[in-house]
């Protein structure tokens, strides 16, 4: 079984959601959300803002991840994946060499599976996500 974590970023505005085009499959040309490997031994917190700034180069000071909701899947080897969802505290530049990266309207058709990877999963995590923003955000009241 391998264990991944999934980022879902907001701007401080909340109007725009942190995506990736995947340059490799699975999904290679498809907008994504970053996020990577859990290492063995690794906290999954630790991995999620790790991966986070390996893909971004946005540090752990500029925005708190909360654990938001896990997908499983037992037909491809048992492979988690846990989502890790957080409000950027103010505006920063993400830049990464993996994928490229771009701000999507939080408005945009994320049903559209043409364009956002996951079967579906990326609908899934933005509508859970904008149900729970309130809590996300907490931290910082």
């Amino acid at each position: 079984m391998k264990q991944y974590n999934i980022l879902v970023i907001f701007s401080p505005d909340r109007g725009r959601v942190l995506m990736c085009r995947r340059r490799k499959p699975p999904y290679a040309g498809i907008l994504n959300f970053t996020g990577g490997k859990i290492e063995p031994g690794e906290t999954h917190e630790n991995a999620a803002y790790r991966e986070l700034f390996e893909e971004t180069a946005i540090p752990r000071d500029d925005v708190h991840l909360t654990h938001l909701i896990d997908f499983a899947y037992p037909l491809e080897h048992g492979n988690l994946c846990e989502v890790w969802c957080g409000v950027l505290r103010r505006e920063v530049e993400a830049e990464g060499d993996e994928n490229e990266l771009l701000w999507v309207p939080v408005s945009d058709d994320f049903t559209d599976v043409t364009r956002f990877a996951g079967c579906g999963n990326v609908y899934h995590m933005m509508q859970y996500a904008a149900a729970h923003i309130d809590a996300i955000t907490q931290h910082d009241n």
